[in-house]
């Protein structure tokens, strides 16, 4: 069986095709005509913003014209996460998927549930002959995961619609009515290089294993970031032993809670076997602290071999000026990373984080990045000083950009009420409304459109920005169903 036959058909043959077109976020261009040519296919007015947005709008039902027009949103790119060992271009492969009892998940990738699912229901919707509705239209934005271009780079005016529903929550049976804001930051320097010694050994370190996940949905669960990781056993080696290093690369996406981090170091030939026993200490102990969270975690510490065929130059083999290295090192081990605060206006949210996502030290430049999230926009500014703190104090310079404010919930929202009551008639009982610890896109398009009212809801997704990501397949059919449900109750103008 495979997911195209999985009900309801419409919504999982629309998922699939989105499946098969490559979209990493800002390389998704060709799902961008994909979309544009569908809404064309179907007869409908379809526009095409300079930035790449989508619209395609939808005449109401006969009947139906003096409901309030409906916005379905849903951003059109994917994260590109893999495990180390998967075969994969992102920008060329398709996504392979197979079904696991309940749930659709990937071969060795993300899926692209976030947010190809909500999109494919928007899609079905458009398909649909039998749905009732007022005046439809779909938006789907590019370029969400890694800057929300296309929701910042929206024009106002371009769309009619009084309601927007974002599509792009992950809990089936929740309502979303606010989210975090967010701020990259970047922390970057130079560094003098210093010719390979001798009498020293080059070795290579890895931490992999960890589950990483989504920088705001999975911040709660407190997994291991191989970037914090690899810096603590590379503190203890430069502490406690005779080593110098090379390079070190850890995460690939600020929106992802980094899974594996790999550095390159020199270690004195008389004291591998020390340089071994505190590899093993320090990571021992490091699983120990992470036995509950990401139990498959492990440490590779082994002489580094080059490639088959690889030449390594004198250059390449230069390392990192000792005190320049211990400095870098402890400015990642200072840095903020996980949850700075939980809410105290509702239980369970997590008001402000820090992700502390990729880490370069190679061929003469540091670089870290992070994103910092947060519901209350001083508690982020304040993280930002913090974070700005730590890396002066090392002598590196920090810059912040993409920042935006959280979306801030409004409990007398009127279409909130209205799906409500449809869930309460569907299901015999009430949804929960929730605010989420991540960029959902209505903080932004709110801004442009500040007389829209919109909640967000979504199907169930587990792990989402990590090669775990999975759907769950029985609260697609129930989103889809509430969400045809809500269409056809809309309230009048």
């Amino acid at each position: 069986m495979t997911i195209k036959e999985l009900k309801p058909e419409s919504v999982w043959a629309n998922f699939y095709a989105l499946t098969q077109i490559p979209r990493p976020s800002k390389k998704e261009g060709k799902a961008i005509e994909y979309m544009y040519e569908f809404g064309k296919s179907l007869g409908l007015e379809t526009i095409k913003d300079e930035i790449g947005n989508v619209i395609i709008r939808k005449p109401a039902t006969p009947g139906m014209e003096n409901l309030k027009g409906v916005i379905l949103q849903g951003h059109i790119d994917m994260v590109p996460q893999k495990n180390a060992d998967t075969e994969h271009d992102f920008e060329k492969d398709p996504i392979q998927t197979w079904i696991d009892g309940d749930w659709v998940k990937a071969k060795g990738t993300t899926l692209g549930a976030d947010n190809g699912l909500g999109v494919a229901m928007a899609m079905a919707v458009l398909q649909s002959r039998d749905i009732k509705h007022g005046p439809l239209e779909v938006l789907v934005t590019m370029d969400e995961e890694t800057g929300m271009t296309g929701a910042r780079e929206l024009k106002p005016g371009l769309l009619n619609g009084e309601i927007l529903i974002n599509l792009d929550s992950e809990t089936e049976g929740e309502l979303y009515v606010g989210c975090a804001g967010g701020l990259d930051a970047t922390a970057s320097a130079e560094y003098e290089r210093k010719d390979a010694p001798e009498g020293y050994a080059c070795w290579s370190l890895a931490v992999k294993g960890f589950k990483g996940g989504h920088s705001g949905m999975d911040i709660v669960l407190y997994r291991g970031n191989a970037n914090k990781v690899m810096a603590r056993v590379i503190y203890a080696l430069m502490t406690r032993t005779d080593v110098k290093l090379l390079d070190l690369e850890g995460g690939t996406l600020r929106n992802a809670i980094p899974r594996e981090a790999f550095a390159t170091l020199y270690i004195k030939e008389d004291r591998i076997a020390e340089a071994e026993a505190i590899v093993a200490e320090v990571f021992g102990a490091i699983k120990a602290e992470y036995a509950g969270t990401d139990p498959d975690c492990e440490c590779i510490f082994r002489p580094y071999e080059c490639a088959e065929g690889e030449e390594c130059s004198h250059d390449d083999c230069r390392y990192v000026e000792e005190e320049t290295a211990v400095r870098f090192i402890r400015a990642i081990l200072a840095c903020p990373d996980g949850v700075e605060r939980m809410s105290s206006e509702m239980e369970g949210l997590v008001e402000t984080s820090n992700n502390l996502a990729m880490v370069r030290i190679e061929k003469g430049q540091f670089s870290v990045k992070t994103l910092l999230r947060s519901s209350v926009d001083s508690a982020k500014d304040a993280l930002a000083e913090k974070i700005a703190s730590v890396f002066a104090l090392a002598g590196i310079d920090v810059s912040f950009d993409g920042g935006y404010s959280g979306w801030a919930p409004n409990n007398a929202s009127p279409i909130l009420h209205t799906m409500k009551e449809v869930y309460r008639n569907l299901y015999g009982k009430e949804p929960a409304v929730m605010a989420i610890h991540a960029g959902l896109e209505c903080g932004i398009l709110g801004g442009t459109y500040p007389e829209w009212d919109m909640v967000s809801c979504g199907p169930t997704l587990m792990s989402p920005h990590s090669p775990d990501e999975r759907a769950n397949i029985p609260s697609v059919a129930r989103c889809w169903d509430f969400l045809k449900a809500v269409l056809e109750n809309i309230p009048v103008r």
